[in-house]
């Protein structure tokens, strides 16, 4: 079993996508073993989004998360993290599978609905940031 993170970014918050997003996860059949509505601080989306510092769009990334309410969901199943990944699509969304999420519901590369680790490596340092290990059902 395999876990990782995934996180409904403000613009799907916004737009009242977190039902449909959590029906797809469940009908994909991962299961969901931590859930939190909440609103990402500063320092939190400054190391979630760390690999990305040097980069020019990073101060808009920043801005983007923590500009409203996120969901923060930690995933269990087989070949999660790359199933998960492949649920939500290409980062731009006109690049994205037909019906993957963000080929369903982005609008744009910066607003692209969704968020989910890359690697195991990502999986267990982004859960660490999001949850407590008494957030966690085992």
């Amino acid at each position: 079993m395999e876990r990782t993170f995934a996180m409904i970014k403000p613009d799907g918050v916004r737009r009242g996508l977190t039902p449909e997003i959590l029906a797809r996860i469940q009908k994909k059949g991962y299961r969901v073993v931590g859930l939190k509505q909440m609103v990402i601080s500063r320092q939190t989306a400054e190391s979630h989004y760390g690999e990305h510092r040097e980069r020019p769009f990073f101060g808009e990334l920043v801005e983007f998360i923590t500009g409203g309410p996120v969901v923060a969901i930690a995933l269990e199943g087989e070949q999660v993290i790359s199933g998960w990944r492949a649920m939500m699509g290409a980062t731009n969304p006109a690049n994205a599978a037909p019906g993957t999420i963000r080929a369903d519901f982005a609008t744009t590369t910066g607003e692209n609905v969704t968020h989910g680790s890359d690697s195991p490596e990502s999986a267990e340092r982004e859960l660490g940031l999001f949850f407590g290990n008494d957030e966690l059902l085992s």
